[in-house]
């Protein structure tokens, strides 16, 4: 997906040993490796879907695996505290990237990027919080920026198709295209597919990240190296994750109401949600329940508070939790 920082030659050399099964006459190999640990730190404040970065939003906190961490886990906690000195609450593992242009500097070995998920609350005051639609301006189907970046798209991936030489790679394009970007009637839009999304307008060279020059390129901040890439990646996984598990919790403060549960499930999912059918369905699954106060601040009438039940503050997952959209 483009070049990767360079690092120092010879850090998490690997030399494979013999292991006297196989014939052990072919020339000595060396292979370089190292581990490069990346943090997709969400939280979500005033609405807004954030994301923690560094280098003037240009990178995800990262760095590489050492000695002395006990951990990859304990790694990723370690450069984040360290770069940003925000602590991390949950955290889960996100994804493996190993792509063949991830080298080292030495163009001789592999930079291997394990990139984990983990949630937070962001407080004011605090720097690096970066707004995912920021980056991903066309994944907001709520507001009417991210629905004229997807027109934007839409014109650009036409004439993407047309430019191409064999009819059969036209017609197999534009019906990738139709879609992962919903494009005309006949197709819903998918919320989770935001590194697919990704990675086809990266094929058409449409963003930065693939050589676009920015005034050719699709709306959206670019990021150094593959971190947009690892960036979707997170934004997807959590968008599937609040369906079934109610992950959301980290996210929340202790007493909220409602529509405030809401908002923030239709800031992480992009689209809106039906107001009714999203308080019966949370109220069915006795995923909340009332504190007995009273949010006066409201704009209106006011309204009850709510947490989330004992039951999932412990366990944390209800397998079956479906959340229901407003398709755009």
């Amino acid at each position: 997906m483009g070049a990767v920082r360079p690092v120092s030659p010879g850090i998490g050399k690997f030399t494979p040993q013999p292991s006297g099964l196989h014939d052990t006459s072919f020339p000595d190999m060396t292979t370089q490796m190292m581990i490069e640990l990346i943090a997709v730190l969400t939280a979500v404040r005033d609405d807004v879907p954030q994301v923690m970065t560094i280098d003037h939003g240009r990178l995800l906190p990262s760095g590489p695996l050492e000695s002395t961490h006990r951990s990859l886990q304990a790694g990723v906690r370690a450069w984040v505290e360290r770069q940003t000195g925000h602590p991390i609450g949950h955290v889960e593992q996100l994804y493996t990237f190993a792509d063949h242009d991830r080298l080292l500097a030495t163009g001789q070995g592999r930079l291997i990027a394990i990139s984990y998920l983990a949630l937070t609350r962001s407080h004011a005051g605090e720097t690096g919080w970066r707004d995912w639609y920021d980056y991903f301006p066309w994944e907001n189907t709520k507001t009417d920026a991210g629905r004229d970046c997807l027109a934007i798209i839409e014109r650009l991936l036409c004439r993407w198709v047309a430019d191409m030489d064999n009819a059969a790679a036209r017609v197999r394009q534009w019906q990738r295209c139709v879609t992962l970007f919903a494009i005309g009637d006949m197709v819903a839009w998918n919320d989770e597919l935001v590194l697919q999304r990704y990675e086809l307008l990266y094929e058409a060279g449409l963003v930065a990240e693939a050589g676009c020059p920015p005034e050719d390129a699709v709306p959206g901040q670019a990021m150094h190296h593959d971190h947009r890439r690892i960036l979707a990646t997170g934004m997807a996984r959590l968008r599937a994750k609040i369906r079934y598990r109610p992950v959301v919790f980290e996210l929340m403060p202790e007493e909220f109401t409602l529509l405030q549960l809401q908002r923030v499930m239709e800031s992480l999912s992009g689209v809106q949600i039906h107001k009714q059918n999203f308080r019966r369905l949370i109220m069915q699954q006795q995923l909340v329940e009332e504190t007995g106060g009273i949010e006066e601040n409201t704009g209106g009438r006011p309204a009850r508070l709510y947490r989330f039940c004992g039951e999932v503050r412990q366990a944390r997952q209800f397998v079956g939790t479906k959340i229901p959209l407003f398709q755009p």
